[in-house]
């Protein structure tokens, strides 16, 4: 008895004297301080837990990535990297995914990225540490998207991390020493979580308007969509209809990128970056990712988020909040409503690039990428795989978006290879893949739900709402799967189509309300960008750039009057909408200091349009007075056009209908000698015969113009001649068509020959 008393004593002090030695050391990958060629991928943080470091070299493997760390103390450890085979969920062939960790540059026998669908501990074996400071390094094999989150070594030979959830969350915690170290930040008057085109549209008006922004983003660069990651270039008219000042924020930034994909410079990450910095209203969080938020008496009281390469936690506290993430991330952590479409909802695309190097160029085999021939996918044109390259149709757009993410990847590079290696080898042997976007563009998720749910239907009969602001001049644009490329892939198809209708007003725009940017039921949150409340039709026209921006832009006005009134965003609407119609009206440039500051106005206004700024000649900045068009009076049947480069403001009218007549209104403000001037762009279609009548009062001069040939007068016009023209006279210039051939009509300008 006594000796089995003796030996459990001497099991408990072995056990007892081994925990005390127990030596653990967890090193997370972002927190390498050379990541090399490897990249900081936070896409999928609230899907598997962190972000990780990505060896994205398309088909090269990428420069190492090294950090130096110290042990607790010298000895044998066993290594465990969390890692998966990207590719092992399809049971693809081979593992492109591969790397290896070295220590002090001696790599470890075991080869990662090798084993496992999922996220797990790859146990790497044992290791004798010699030294307490060392170097490691993880080295790329591929250059085919190696994935590696964190490492872990332990003393204790027989422990097995945790491999998921919040009790890995719990443990990483522990093991990194992180307690309670929350830096509080604020409080501020907005808090804007997502810093693409509607967060940077809200940041940037709020603190025009005189509140105090942070501006939280979770990658390094700002735009989003339209950041040099994922290039998606700028579409969607600003500056036009009931408020056309809107959108002179958006200006300032928007990228001018002539295709999409377009190049990195186009893009302008650092021109986006400065521009929020010289704001002194806003205090700018990059590489903040924000995951958890706290509610009082039914609002947000703060949103958390933490620093994507240090671990850092911040709680930012504020008035309001701002959801521009685009997935409604904080309204769904909020229990705001929200709406998701099952079935027919829109994917994610990674676009590319190849280009023709000097000499032939060689591209691995990918047997692991999808099976693909030159039949399969439409040629890449311009050497671009466009916005068409789509996936992830009625897939988990947030818990399901890396896999949709890795099957884009696996799309391109079968591509790619077929190009290369397969039957198009004979006409790419130049060929090299030089872009691949790895940050995925999302299109659709959630749709948070605010007073006004907008519709297909509200947009095309042009229901007239009294908060209609934001114009939305896209088509109805929703993607599917284009079926000629999905039948060999209908599990998850990667080549969309576009399915348009036109019926929305692209070219004054239909005024989405402001009760689609804030949220029904949680009082301080507005929204904007592509998680407004619209339903999955109508997103087909407000998804766009520069359209989701001009949100941005109402909501900061709006915050600016909630904090002025202490007043919730409703009531922006239900008590206070005469002072937002006249802040709506402000060029982008005003400005305060503080909410209730005097404004500011800018030195140079740029004129405005109804229908925007000109896309032709600028009628402010021609000679004398200008009627454009748009300003003529029609009758019968006209069409627009803007295919005839050179015509005045935003484009022309053409009509072969006999009878249907145009009429362009004069009225001078003094009394003088004018000429008179008609303008018109000659086609082979246009008639030789166009009576242009002008009428003064009760006398008339006629004018037969031959629209066939080019103009006798510099920027497209031909004289009507002089006349003496007064104010209140009920003057005008004519056309009617004759139906033989089209007649142009353009614009009319009076030039003063009075030298006034």
């Amino acid at each position: 008895m006594k000796y089995a008393a003796s030996a459990a004593l001497a099991a408990l002090l072995c056990l007892w004297s081994s925990s005390l030695l127990a030596a653990d050391l967890l090193v997370e990958a972002e927190s390498f301080t050379d990541h090399g060629g490897w990249k900081l991928d936070t896409q999928f943080i609230g899907e598997m837990g962190s972000p990780y470091l990505l060896a994205h070299g398309l088909g090269k493997p990428v420069a190492e990535a090294k950090t130096e760390v110290t042990f607790p103390a010298k000895g044998r450890y066993r290594v465990f990297v969390r890692t998966k085979d990207w590719v092992a969920r399809w049971n693809a062939e081979g593992q492109p995914g591969k790397f290896q960790l070295a220590i002090d540059g001696e790599p470890l026998e075991e080869t990662f990225g090798t084993k496992s669908a999922d996220w797990f501990w790859h146990d790497g074996g044992v290791v004798d540490i010699e030294n307490e400071t060392v170097t490691l390094s993880l080295k790329d094999l591929t250059g085919f998207d190696g994935r590696c989150d964190a490492i872990y070594f332990t003393n204790d030979t027989t422990a097995t991390p945790p491999s998921g959830g919040s009790q890995l969350a719990k443990w990483r915690k522990d093991q990194l020493g992180i307690v309670e170290d929350i830096k509080t930040e604020g409080p501020y008057d907005l808090v804007v979580i997502g810093g693409g085109y509607s967060g940077m549209g809200a940041a940037l008006s709020a603190a025009r308007m005189g509140c105090k922004v942070a501006l939280i983003q979770d990658r390094p660069v700002l735009g989003g969509n339209g950041s040099s990651e994922v290039r998606v270039w700028a579409m969607g008219l600003i500056r036009r209809g009931k408020y056309p000042r809107i959108g002179e924020i958006i200006d300032e930034f928007a990228d001018k990128a002539k295709k999409s994909p377009g190049t990195y410079e186009e893009f302008g990450d650092d021109k986006k970056e400065a521009l929020v910095r010289a704001e002194p209203n806003i205090d700018l969080f990059l590489n903040h990712h924000a995951n958890d938020l706290e509610m009082k008496d039914g609002e947000i009281a703060s949103v958390t988020a933490f620093d994507t390469r240090t671990s850092q936690v911040r709680k930012f506290e504020g008035s309001f909040f701002c959801d521009a993430t685009g997935h409604g991330s904080i309204g769904a952590l909020a229990g705001a409503l929200y709406d998701q479409t099952d079935k027919g909802r829109m994917g994610m695309s990674n676009m590319w690039r190849w280009d023709e190097a000097d000499q032939a160029t060689t591209f691995p085999e990918t047997p692991w990428a999808l099976d693909l021939t030159m039949k399969d996918f439409p040629y890449p044109r311009d050497h671009h795989g466009q916005w068409f390259w789509e996936s992830g149709f009625d897939k988990d757009p947030i818990g399901g978006a890396e896999a949709i993410r890795d099957w884009n990847l696996r799309a391109v590079y079968g591509a790619f290879n077929a190009m290369k290696n397969r039957d198009g080898a004979s006409k790419h042997k130049n060929a090299e893949l030089t872009w691949l976007a790895y940050v995925g563009g999302p299109r659709e998720s959630r749709r948070l739900i605010g007073d006004v749910i907008l519709t297909q239907e509200d947009i095309v009969a042009k229901r007239e709402f009294p908060d209609g602001c934001v114009p939305s001049t896209w088509s109805i644009d929703l993607h599917y799967p284009k079926k000629e490329f999905a039948d060999k892939f209908p599990e998850n198809p990667f080549i969309s189509i576009a399915v348009h209708d036109q019926r929305v007003d692209r070219a004054y725009g239909y005024p989405v309300p402001y009760r689609c940017f804030y949220s029904k039921n949680v009082p301080n949150l507005f929204m904007a960008g592509r998680c407004i409340s619209v339903t999955h039709e109508a997103l087909g026209t407000v998804r766009v750039m520069k359209t989701c921006g001009m949100m941005g832009e109402v909501v900061g006005k709006a915050v600016s009057i909630c904090k002025l009134h202490d007043c919730s965003p409703r009531e922006v609407y239900e008590e206070h909408w005469a002072e937002m119609d006249t802040l709506l009206q402000l060029p982008g440039q005003a400005r305060r200091e503080t909410v209730d500051a005097e404004i500011e106005m800018p030195k140079n206004v740029q004129p405005i349009s109804p229908y925007g700024p000109p896309t032709g000649l600028d009628p402010n900045k021609m000679a004398g007075m200008v009627i454009d068009d748009r300003q003529a009076e029609k009758s019968g049947q006209w069409s627009e056009g803007t295919g005839l480069k050179g015509y005045v403001g935003h484009g022309y009218l053409y009509s072969g209908q006999k009878g249907a007549t145009v009429r362009f209104p004069i009225k001078v403000k003094k009394a003088g000698n004018y000429e008179v001037r008609y303008a018109y762009l000659p086609h082979e279609n246009r008639s030789a015969q166009v009576n242009v009548t002008l009428v003064i009062e009760t006398s008339k001069e006629s004018t037969i113009v031959n629209m066939k040939e080019q103009p006798p007068i510099e920027g497209g016009f031909v004289s009507l001649g002089t006349f003496t023209i007064k104010p209140g006279e009920d003057s005008y210039v004519e056309v009617v068509s004759s139906g033989n051939g089209n007649v142009h009509a353009d614009a009319v300008q009076l030039i003063p020959m009075d030298g006034k």
